[in-house]
């Protein structure tokens, strides 16, 4: 592959590295998902204590949002992507280790140490799959393909993780232990690729302002239209996580429990189905994103997000639809019907509509931002913390309501959304100078940044 002119060297093996990184991110925190499940049947813990591990992995990026942009402008990217797999494998062996001792503890220290190489590779891999690519619309396409391999694997996790614990009776973490042991060997075979493989340095532009000297009085945080947005960055990651999850817990609990005493395998699938629509959404939005406006793409996925859920509450729980789906039976894998409350369906997809709202979000956010855009970015990155936060609230509704009363903190969350496409993000500090950047530059920003969970 052509990267930079006047240079001819082909970087294949590094993107594909790359690419598996960018699946890695969503293999890692999408485990917290089925797990959460592990954590009320082995450690008998509430719906709030069961979303501790999805918390202490979104928590992390509230720590490492702004230290992972530090490390790229020290160390280079190349050299944070390798740190990043070094701490990405050391959380998953620790959370290896909490199988072992039966530790609830020990599997949460896990998780956070994993959500900070999740927040370092986050940093890395949209700008050096640009880069690789030679930037540009190759560049461009590569960060498309590694988004789609990103979505792939979250579709997969909750269904292999159903797999190896569909025949438990009470699963473990040692029971699921397999789908850890893959996560390490992938870091370490890519950590192996990365060490002996040159690859380029994305380039750092120089901050003018900063190296002048002169203080600037204003930031990204002086448009009242990004605070607006780093909100519903921080409230959509919440939703996007929250959705599933506590679809895979209604699902899979008893009727003691106040759930529906479903299979793991086939509740996985079902949340699958959410990530793989996702997958679908993500491809629908590329397609035409050039042809409909953030504006418009956002308040049209959060308004029919918003009659989903609303619609998934109020439909009897009674009322049943058959739904394709993975079975364990006898101890192999199956594919075949399965029969799930039509809420269920109507909460999977969600998975349409979330699958285009960080793209939104941020380019509404930054638009007018100018040389404010990487303050900006690092800044949302902090706000994905709000990934494990809203499900913890949502949690906290489950046990005192019951599952499905407790996507009423989805609904208020899909209409915040809806608000700030409709209303909240209108630029009314265009007063405020913002240097030179040309529409390119805005667009460039946001396309390496849309795909990040």
């Amino acid at each position: 592959m052509t990267t930079t002119a006047g240079t001819n060297k082909n970087y294949t093996l590094p993107i594909i590295m790359m690419i598996i990184l960018f699946g890695m991110i969503s293999f890692v925190t999408g485990l917290g998902g089925p797990f959460g499940v592990i954590m009320k049947d082995q450690f008998k813990a509430s719906d709030a204590m069961s979303q501790l591990g999805t918390f202490a992995n979104f928590i992390a990026y509230a720590f490492m949002g702004i230290p992972s942009g530090l490390l790229l402008r020290k160390i280079g990217y190349k050299k944070t992507a390798l740190l990043a797999i070094i701490v990405g494998f050391v959380g998953v062996a620790i959370q290896y280790m909490s199988g072992a001792a039966g530790s609830f503890t020990i599997y949460l220290a896990g998780a956070f140490v994993a959500g900070f190489s999740m927040c370092m590779l986050n940093a890395v891999v949209n700008p050096m799959l640009n880069t690789l690519g030679g930037e540009g619309k190759k560049g461009n396409q590569l960060i498309q393909i590694g988004g789609t391999f990103n979505s792939l694997n979250a579709t997969i996790v909750p269904v292999l993780v159903g797999y190896l614990i569909g025949n438990t009776a009470s699963p473990t973490i040692k029971d699921a232990s397999p789908a850890l042991l893959i996560a390490m060997g992938i870091f370490a075979l890519v950590f192996f690729v990365l060490y002996f493989v040159h690859i380029p340095e994305p380039h750092a532009e120089a901050d003018t302002a900063a190296n002048s000297g002169v203080k600037d009085k204003h930031s990204a945080l002086s448009f009242r239209h990004f605070i607006l947005g780093a909100v519903g960055i921080f409230i959509y990651v919440g939703v996007e996580v929250g959705i599933p999850n506590f679809i895979n817990l209604f699902m899979t609990q008893s009727a003691e429990k106040g759930g529906l005493g479903i299979g793991t395998t086939i509740a996985g699938s079902v949340v699958g189905t959410y990530w793989f629509l996702m997958l679908i959404g993500r491809l629908v939005g590329a397609s035409i994103g050039a042809k409909v406006s953030s504006k418009a793409m956002l308040t049209f996925a959060s308004g029919l997000g918003l009659v989903f859920v609303i619609a998934a509450i109020l439909y009897p729980v009674s009322s049943i639809i058959n739904m394709p789906v993975f079975k364990s039976e006898g101890g192999s894998l199956s594919f075949g019907m399965a029969a799930v409350p039509v809420s269920m369906m109507l909460l999977v997809l969600c998975g349409l509509c979330t699958s285009i709202m960080w793209g939104g979000i941020f380019n509404l956010a930054v638009e007018g931002l100018g040389k404010y855009i990487k303050m900006a970015s690092g800044i949302f990155m902090v706000m994905v913390c709000g990934g494990g936060i809203v499900p913890w609230i949502q949690g906290q509704v489950s046990d005192s309501a019951g599952y499905i009363p407790s996507y009423w903190v989805i609904v208020v969350c899909m209409a915040y959304l809806l608000y700030y496409a409709l209303v909240g993000s209108k630029n009314v500090n265009t007063d405020i100078p913002v240097g030179v950047m040309t529409t390119g530059d805005n667009v460039s920003a946001a396309e390496e940044a849309k795909d990040v969970i």
